[in-house]
């Protein structure tokens, strides 16, 4: 089979690929990021790249996205383009996924006193040797010294640490470290070391997002966080959204691919950061990871594709402690993998480590917990009981189905305010604006709706005289960045139908949670705190966030961002044992109330596609006029 090379612009790498393979499958060997939010299927025309040498032209169906010029300078869709000659292709503002704003960070609300009690641990033991009064087989005099720390408990031992052992006791003088893991009731011996390594003891925390894939490095002596890397799943080449990658794995693309893709990344942020610390890779013996359900099933190589396909059933909600190394993550060979439990297909062992970090669970009074994305995953409880749900809000507020929507990249109008007739923006980075991402759409509307250029129906004025506002194959619009500030070269503009689509997205979230509040039988006033978790939650601007019905019209005071939840949950699991267990009791204890099938919040989706809400009564204190 003939091959060919592949230079990509701006990021200046080169790839070998097979005859037939596509341009988006060479950027993906090359590390090079394209979006793609319909994972390859040629529907959303977002993974557009320009071919400046060689052949290769746009195949038919994608020609729709494109004008005749365009098509003749070589622009084509990544993911439909096959190769069959050398080429270099340049990758155009709009469709590179770099510079991303990474939530490293989260605030552990839980009030519990977590003793350090690693779920790995590392015991240096000074042995006696045997005598005919004290002969007891090798492992047992192990075992012996293990219980004195950590009580009658069974140790497993693997065979290949039983296979060296006797001989490793005998040449080091019956001085050894032991490194072991609970597993279930009891403890399994990963390896047996000579002499004292017990103060080289390392763990990493791992959270798994759609977007971002992000770890911490803990000494596990002591409890510190050493260090902390992030970068993009690149398992968005395979699609923006989990449904996408579901599909993709379950089609013709395979599962493999994609979980090597976020295993790839892993192994990167382990890289970076044993380098920036100084120690190898052999010093972490455990990695605690978080994901939602599919990002779990797809770390593990677990069959996804019953998750999208009622009745939504997952493979399994609790995972196996397995060997890291069984996926190719790499750190000790013997070192452990935990994954978070899940509750659902659509609540993950994310929103169980929210639960955790936010301490919902510890506490008396009633509390909740949102993370909003794709899926707007949300938890309300306290000590005594759980409840939880996932909304489909859709891509918008991951910059998904608009026109000029991107993620939180540089470039990314993630700010906006109108005065006096003036718009200003803030980009990400301080970059020339190449879209808006979802924190700036929010802004947005609320804007729009705030100086009366679309009224509560998200419809635009269209007897108003305003130089922004413009139309495009009879779409109204409002233009917030003219095409000479954008790195484009084209406006970034908001239309109608991407209001259309974000009120779709907040009506789902918002219905979400007043269901929630239904089922129980409570009203929003008995929210103690509502806690916004992830990276888009993160850069919302709350006030606004209620203004246009997203979130609750409750005291701003009682809502409080909690960062990276995720991470931290999973940064406490790693620490504690008894956080471990404390997990998999929330995961167990919590109700999903499966909304597909729940015909209450069908009626309250409707209710809520209006700015803010068809019932006022239920944002006394959002009035348009007098902000």
């Amino acid at each position: 089979m003939s091959t060919y090379t592949v230079h990509f612009l701006p990021a200046d790498r080169s790839v070998l690929v097979d005859d037939g393979a596509t341009i988006a499958e060479a950027a993906q060997q090359a590390d090079v990021l394209i979006t793609n939010l319909c994972g390859g299927e040629g529907v959303c025309g977002k993974c557009r790249v320009q071919v400046t040498k060689g052949r290769a032209p746009a195949e038919n169906h994608a020609k729709g996205f494109f004008s005749q010029d365009q098509i003749m300078k070589g622009y084509v869709l990544a993911c439909q383009t096959e190769i069959h000659d050398d080429l270099e292709v340049v990758i155009p503002a709009e469709s590179r996924m770099d510079g991303s704003k990474i939530m490293t960070s989260g605030e552990s609300q839980s009030l519990a006193k977590m003793d350090l009690n690693p779920v790995v641990k590392k015991f240096y033991l000074a042995l006696s040797a045997p005598t005919m009064e004290d002969n007891v087989p090798d492992v047992e005099r192990i075992t012996r010294e293990l219980r004195k720390e950590l009580g009658w408990h069974t140790f497993d031992i693997p065979l290949d640490c039983l296979q060296t052992l006797s001989t490793k006791l005998r040449e080091n003088d019956w001085k050894v470290t032991v490194t072991v893991a609970r597993h279930g009731e009891n403890y399994r011996m990963l390896r047996i070391e000579p002499f004292d390594t017990a103060r080289s003891h390392y763990g990493l925390a791992v959270d798994v997002g759609t977007t971002t894939v992000v770890a911490q490095l803990l000494d596990l002596n002591t409890g510190a966080v050493l260090d902390v890397e992030g970068c993009h799943n690149s398992q968005a080449s395979f699609g923006e959204d989990v449904i996408s990658r579901v599909i993709f794995a379950c089609g013709k693309g395979g599962l493999d691919p994609v979980q090597n893709a976020v295993v790839k990344n892993i192994n990167s942020l382990i890289g970076t950061l044993v380098k920036k610390r100084g120690i190898s890779r052999e010093e972490i013996e455990v990695i605690v990871a978080a994901g939602n359900t599919t990002m779990s099933h797809l770390l593990l190589g677990l069959t996804p594709c019953y998750i999208r396909l009622d009745p939504y059933v997952p493979t399994t909600d609790e995972f196996p402690q397995i060997r890291a190394s069984e996926i190719g993550i790499r750190i000790n060979p013997r070192g452990i993998l935990e994954v978070m439990p899940c509750v659902a297909s659509y609540v993950g062992g994310d929103i169980v480590a929210g639960v955790l970090a936010s301490g919902i669970s510890e506490q008396e009074a009633v509390k909740c917990l949102i993370d909003i994305g794709t899926n707007g995953e949300i938890a309300i409880g306290n000590r005594d009981w759980l409840v939880c749900c996932s909304a489909s809000a859709g891509p918008a507020f991951e910059g998904g189905g608009t026109r000029c929507g991107m993620r939180a990249t540089d470039g990314a109008i993630e700010k906006v305010v109108i005065e006096d007739g003036e718009l200003h923006y803030e980009t990400i980075g301080n970059k020339k604006p190449r879209g808006i991402c979802g924190s700036g759409l929010i802004d947005c509307i609320y804007e729009l709706v705030r100086n009366n250029i679309i009224g509560q129906d998200g419809k635009f004025d269209r007897q108003r005289k305003d130089p922004r506002l413009s139309s495009e194959d009879g779409i109204p619009g409002y233009i917030i960045a003219d095409a000479g500030e954008t790195e484009t070269g084209a406006h970034v503009v908001i239309t109608e139908s991407d209001i259309d689509n974000l009120i779709k997205s907040k009506g789902a979230v918002f219905a979400a949670i007043k269901s929630l509040v239904d089922y129980i039988g409570l009203g929003f006033d008995v929210i103690d705190t509502l806690y916004v978790a992830g990276g888009f939650g993160s850069f919302l601007n709350i006030p606004k966030a209620v203004a246009i019905g997203l979130l609750p019209d409750i005291p701003l005071e009682k809502i409080k961002f909690i960062g990276n939840s995720s991470l931290t949950g999973a940064r406490s699991c790693l620490l504690s044992e008894n956080a471990f267990e404390t997990c998999l009791n929330i995961s167990r204890s919590m109700t999903n109330i499966e909304l597909s099938t729940y015909q209450p919040f069908t009626n309250e989706y409707i209710a809520a596609l209006f700015l803010p809400h068809t019932d006022g009564k239920l944002f006394p204190s959002v009035n348009y006029a007098k902000r």
